[in-house]
């Protein structure tokens, strides 16, 4: 029998956190990151001797551990000891640092080892004693690892930075908002990992789930299914209309951490609810804490692509027709996260390495489960659409054609245009080591209208035709037949389209700018196709229409705008025009009709006709509580030629009344600071059911809410906090103000807490 020679052991946790980047997630639990060493001190009672003793070390996770597998490894601390097989998947291995008492050995965890927590222990003899457990994780550092991130800054942004920034709004009103990610809060080690061990992949067979989570394209369909709730033990329940009674209103969220706590004390019974922001911030808080690379993305005018034919169809009705429903919806924007890894899958040559699309947001099944991705971005720009995992969808997303139908009365239906430029515009993310907004919409796709997309867009058709993912190779929902009426067409090019910059977006504070619209009409092919060839009408050159905003629109105020009217037309034209305003939800469908209006004009030759367009408040006030947008639409028939049919559409976001968040004095690691909020009522009548709520890592341990007295018209609240911040380096503080009659107001400050 061995005598136990062990006295104890020293971790060194504190240092080897440090060098692991791992300090800010907890300072007494060994986190380390996968193909980088840590340091151990064994204490031993008695000298080490090679001739006598053999000291063997062994890692493993997980329930059924397996060297086979790599959930397993045993391996000599001195060379002495016996030699184990250099083709056993994940094999550690650990070097003494010096021969002495006591020993300090240096430990290396292979580059592909399975992420999770881990138990060490030592075997002396036939004698096996467990030093402790410790949890190992990506490595963006190591250019061994499969999420080798080169460029430090990226590095800081994209895994370490606790701070996010998701872009809402539409692609004329782009705002942002602060989304405290919280991946380093002490316990969401423990959260994540429970994530993946609620994972169906989990139940089905957990010893190959866990050997599996060596491959961070595995991890990240694993969690993108996770996030939602729709078939596992998800976090999040999604929800799109109607009354959010008996959870939480989406808007409300500030941050990652409440909802990933609430999730695991409630012992995984799913958190309502989410939507597709949401959806997206927790999951980027997920990656981040696993060392996955990750940043949030936005996709303005994103395509929700169901038959899988690359297009859209988009009903609009004549005065009095009921509106009819479409399975395909084009939404104001989508938000989902993008994951940065090899895909040895793939290609061995790198060529869909680098950023892939991971979309958490349940909308359609990929391999039978609500998940998506990873889908190489530089398959979507090049229409590589037969890769794995859901190309074509996502491709969909940020390039499917759209085509617009009016509904007649008698229910045939008139084609007005097909628009190959709607979709996928001004695609958004937070810039590195700024909060500025980065347009990567180059990355996804090539210039609208160029010959270069249209190209990549036929190839996409193709490549969809000649394999379209089978299933089990991460295909998405189930093949669906398309509709007669579908064709591709390209329509005529009104100009080109250049890269979006911050100045050409309307925000907060910014003067309005014209919103251009471009005019579509019925072309005279269809026409004469829907007449079996017969021209019964003379050529008639097109009106050209577009809205413009007479103020910069605010919540609380009227709407005015103007709809402008123009033709090269010699002769004059009697118009009937039909005005519709929507308030719509942000995923592209109507939650009321605020008002509808329909005149009779005479566009005059050489004439501009202006027909002005007011929306009180009184009107769309109730309607606009629970929605994101207001869509203005006007349908143009020319009454002597009824199948000349024009369409223009402006999408309006509502700026919300300004709210000030600032903090006194400089702030200083465990001393007490005050935060101070300002809210001004600017309609007439009185604020009920107010509340405030602030969110802050670093800050705030747990996110405070707190009631508010009724805002009487036109007075002012003043709210002060006292908090003491735990943390330093630059942290944010996130406010929500909600009540009766403006939902969820959001402001934010970044301070930097010193020690």
């Amino acid at each position: 029998m061995e005598l136990d020679i062990l006295e104890r052991v020293d971790f060194h946790t504190m240092a080897n956190n440090s060098k692991h980047h791992t300090s800010d997630i907890a300072g007494n639990q060994l986190i380390v990151r996968r193909g980088q060493p840590f340091t151990l001190t064994l204490h031993l009672m008695l000298p080490l001797n090679p001739d006598l003793h053999s000291l063997i070390m062994v890692a493993e996770t997980g329930e059924f551990p397996s060297e086979d597998q790599g959930t397993k490894s045993s391996f000599a601390i001195q060379n002495f000891a016996t030699q184990r097989s250099a083709t056993l998947k994940a094999q550690w291995r650990a070097e003494p640092q010096s021969n002495s008492t006591p020993l300090t050995v240096a430990i290396f965890p292979p580059a592909n080892t399975p992420i999770g927590e881990y138990r060490l222990s030592v075997q002396h003899g036939d004698k096996e004693t467990l030093l402790g457990t410790l949890v190992v994780l990506f490595n963006p550092w190591c250019p061994d690892d499969a999420v080798f991130l080169p460029d430090e800054s990226e590095r800081q942004e994209f895994v370490m930075n606790e701070q996010g920034t998701i872009y809402r709004g539409s692609g004329n009103y782009i705002t942002s908002s602060s989304w405290d990610l919280a991946q380093f809060e002490d316990d969401m080690v423990e959260i994540c990992l429970k994530i993946l061990n609620m994972s169906h992949k989990h139940m089905e067979d957990p010893a190959e789930d866990v050997s599996a989570r060596c491959d961070p394209v595995y991890v990240g369909r694993v969690v993108s299914a996770m996030i939602n709730s729709d078939d596992d033990h998800g976090i999040l329940v999604g929800k799109w209309a109607g009354s959010f009674w008996g959870g939480v209103s989406p808007h409300h969220w500030n941050g990652s951490h409440a909802i990933l706590r609430k999730w695991y004390d409630t012992h995984c019974f799913p958190v309502r609810y989410g939507q597709c922001w949401v959806f997206a911030g927790v999951m980027c808080s997920v990656l981040r804490l696993l060392g996955i690379p990750c940043r949030i993305i936005t996709n303005y005018l994103s395509a929700h692509d169901t038959n899988k034919n690359l297009l859209i169809d988009v009903y609009h009705t004549d005065y009095g027709v009921w509106p009819i429903p479409s399975k395909d919806s084009v939404w104001n924007y989508h938000v989902w996260v993008e994951g940065w890894m090899r895909r040895l899958d793939l290609a061995d040559n790198g060529k869909y390495d680098g950023w892939q699309v991971l979309d958490p947001t349940p909308q359609e099944k990929s391999d039978g489960v609500y998940c998506c991705g990873p889908a190489p971005v530089s398959a979507i720009l090049n229409g590589d659409t037969h890769i794995k995992y859901d190309v074509p969808f996502v491709f969909a997303e940020v390039n499917a054609d759209c085509v617009d139908w009016l509904v007649k009365a008698d229910g045939s239906k008139v084609k007005i245009f097909s628009d190959t430029k709607r979709v996928g515009q001004n695609i958004s993310t937070k810039s590195v080591g700024s909060t500025k907004r980065l347009d990567i919409t180059d990355t996804y796709k090539h210039r609208d209208g160029s010959e270069k997309e249209r190209t990549v867009f036929e190839s996409a058709i193709s490549n969809k035709s000649t394999d379209r993912e089978e299933e089990g190779k991460g295909g998405m929902g189930e093949e669906t037949e398309e509709t007669e009426e579908e064709t591709t067409e390209t329509g005529e090019e009104t100009g080109e389209t250049g890269e979006e910059t911050e100045e050409d977006t309307k925000e907060t504070g910014e003067e309005t700018e014209e919103t251009e619209e471009e005019t579509k009409e019925t072309g005279e092919e269809t026409e004469k196709e829907s007449r079996g060839g017969e021209d019964v009408n003379p050529p008639r050159l097109p009106v050209s229409m577009q809205f413009e905003e007479l103020f910069t629109p605010l919540n609380g105020q009227d709407l005015s705008l103007k709809l402008l009217l123009r033709s090269k037309s010699a002769i004059s034209r009697l118009l009937s025009i039909s005005i519709s305003i929507q308030a719509m939800r942000y995923h592209g469908s109507p939650a009321a009709t605020i008002q509808t209006e329909t005149r009779e004009e005479t566009l005059q030759p050489g004439t501009e006709l202006v027909v002005p367009v007011l929306v009180p408040f009184l009107a769309y006030h109730k309607h606009m509580v629970q929605s994101e947008s207001i869509k203005v639409s006007a349908v143009v028939t020319d009454r002597l030629s009824p199948t000349h049919v024009y369409l223009a559409e402006d999408d309006i976001v509502l700026l919300d009344p300004p709210m000030s968040l600032s903090i006194s004095g400089p702030i200083q690691l465990n001393h007490w600071a005050m935060a101070e909020l300002v809210f001004t009522n600017p309609i007439n009548e009185t604020l009920k059911n107010c509340s405030i709520t602030l969110t802050g890592s670093g800050l705030l341990k747990k996110q405070v809410e707190s009631s508010v007295p009724d805002l009487q018209p036109n007075r002012r609240t003043r709210i002060q906090y006292f908090f003491i911040p735990y943390k330093t380096g630059l942290k944010t503080l996130i406010a929500d103000f909600d009540c009766s009659a403006f939902r969820d107001v959001k402001t934010s400050i970044s301070v930097n807490v010193t020690s």
